[in-house]
């Protein structure tokens, strides 16, 4: 049992005066997380480009590339064949499923900031023997392991920002995950560009191997970050959290902001702790499905509407642009360049995503998914219906093209960074690690899942689906517009503390008309000399001993 930390911390009645004022070293601090997004872009997006080059598939398949005079089927044929395809691609998001789950039991035991770096060492692994392959055993086997430090850094990051972020830019700095995948993507894509007509090894090995330096660089610059204050309080060191909190917002220790910040956490951890008590370890786990279904604030509601919002992110399709595209746009055949192509879609995911730097701070998060899902439905059903009728027309693939460019800035500007800021803030600090962990392993068994049954759908000697399969894409998106609507909370401005009050006292319909009227602080109990009640401190510092 860990003995007494803090003698006092100062509190406030004000819900205005939660959180210090926001400087450049504090916002440059939380935004540098975001860079773990690089690698994740990065990972997604070189493998579409790859299993697209003609030394590759030789390699992986034994044919014989076809030479320029060869018919269109000779040349129509030489592709990975549909299970290939589908094994390279999904195998990476088996290892990402698992890994985060781990990840989010982790992060409680050794902290955030460390279960990010591991997470960049078991990634490294996984990308040495992606290099070193000249086979699928080993290639396969690497994605995998490489998956598995995907998973521990796409569910730590999310949690760390959220954690870490002062409130009134914690959408746009959560946001900047979303736009550092797209910065990946778009350099696997240049990547790819630039070794596609290699005919060594060097073609697939470059692409790969490029990938260490983000790892590099992330968990090397980690390190030198103050771990989540959520996390010291969480284990109950609230001297470190205080510490944590100071380098964060820029801040001397014993400052009114830092100490109300403080009391606010601690206060409303102990609340969360009378509300669904600390058991054993896997009680721990049962706490994220208790409470009702019909209750937004239960614990159940918040862990199926985190998963569910990842579950929806995939729905939308637009994974099926970044990992299938090149192959996609060869089937159209009127199309000269495809690598170009997929090029320019990933050029307009990257300048797209910006906007909702300022969009989801300004207008919410709500708004954002529900306008976002009826823009990409429209255009979906409109390739779909334009590829079924006149699929055949070089003018009506040029058309198609433009509207996928428009469904992919509709995607980039809402549900891309839209769902994984909500996830980061929805859950109460008791569960909060390992419901990010469940909502970001949705993220990759939908992932998976979608990347197993494209190839069979798509594959010219599968379903051959071609432009049908946008249908699909659309009606799925359909189902992202009403749920949306219906279920999605707004947090807009609001600390992490402030969604909880909120979530039990409104509907998500309702929610943004919801206005913070107190702190955890003030319910809790306070001193006379202004300070939080003294048994409250002893309380979340003796509970923290027991994970």
């Amino acid at each position: 049992m860990p003995g007494r930390t803090l003698a006092e911390v100062s509190a406030t009645s004000d819900v205005e005066r939660i959180e210090a004022p926001i400087t450049w070293k504090a916002y440059l601090m939380c935004a540098f997380a975001a860079f773990g997004g690089i690698y994740f872009g990065y990972d997604s997006g070189y493998i579409n480009g790859v299993k697209g080059m003609d030394y590759f598939i030789r390699q992986q398949t034994g044919k014989a590339i076809p030479l320029p005079s060869a018919s269109e089927e000779d040349k129509a044929e030489f592709v990975l064949e549909s299970w290939r395809d589908s094994l390279i691609t999904s195998i990476l998001s088996a290892g990402t499923f698992f890994g985060a789950i781990i990840a989010g039991d982790l992060a409680d035991f050794i902290g955030r900031r460390l279960t990010i770096i591991v997470g960049c060492v078991v990634f490294l692994i996984g990308v040495i023997l992606q290099t070193a392959s000249t086979g699928l055993g080993l290639l396969v086997a690497g994605r995998l392991i490489a998956g598995f430090g995907v998973g521990f850094v796409s569910a730590i990051i999310i949690l760390y920002m959220s954690e870490c972020s002062p409130k009134k830019i914690r959408g746009a700095i959560v946001s900047g995950y979303q736009f550092a995948i797209t910065i990946g993507l778009l350099l696997a894509n240049c990547v790819n560009y630039a070794t596609q007509d290699r005919m060594d090894t060097g073609s697939y090995r470059i692409p790969i191997a490029i990938q260490m330096l983000w790892a590099l660089i992330l968990g090397g610059g980690i390190a030198f970050l103050p771990d989540s204050p959520r996390y010291y309080v969480k284990r109950g060191k609230l001297d470190k959290a205080a510490k944590s909190l100071a380098r964060l917002r820029s801040q001397p220790v014993g400052s009114d902001y830092v100490q109300h910040e403080l009391a606010e956490i601690v206060a409303n951890h102990e609340y969360e702790l009378q509300v669904v008590p600390q058991g054993t370890y896997w009680s721990s786990w049962a706490n994220c499905f208790k409470g009702s279904l019909w209750k937004p604030s239960s614990n159940l509601r918040r862990t199926i509407l985190g998963t569910s919002m990842q579950m929806m992110q995939q729905w939308t399709g637009v994974n099926f642009i970044f990992y299938f595209g090149t192959t996609f746009f060869e089937q159209l055949g009127t199309i000269n360049d495809p690598f170009l192509i997929s090029l320019i879609t990933t050029l307009v995911n990257v300048c797209s995503t910006p906007i909702s730097f300022w969009t989801i701070e300004r207008f919410g998060r709500r708004p954002l998914l529900i306008w976002g899902a009826l823009g990409m439905l429209i255009c979906e059903f409109l390739v779909a219906i334009m590829g079924t009728v006149d699929g055949d027309n070089p003018a009506t693939v040029k058309a198609m093209i433009a509207f996928i460019c428009i469904y992919i800035f509709f995607f980039a500007s809402t549900w891309g960074p839209g769902a994984w800021v909500v996830i980061g803030e929805i859950f109460p600090l008791p569960i909060r690690s390992r419901g990010v962990g469940l909502s970001t392993s949705s993220n990759w068994l939908w992932n998976c899942i979608i990347t197993v049954i494209t190839p069979y759908l798509v594959g010219p000697d599968k379903g051959n689906l071609k432009a049908k399969v946008f249908f699909l894409w659309g009606s799925l998106c359909t189902a992202c517009f009403v749920y949306a609507y219906l279920l999605v909370p707004e947090t807009k401005g609001l600390s992490l503390e402030q969604v909880d009050k909120m979530l039990e006292e409104t509907t998500p319909r309702n929610s943004s008309r919801w206005v913070p009227h107190t702190t955890f602080a003030a319910e809790a109990g306070m001193t006379e000399k202004g300070t939080l009640a003294p048994e409250i401190l002893e309380d979340v510092e003796r509970k923290g001993s027991v994970v």
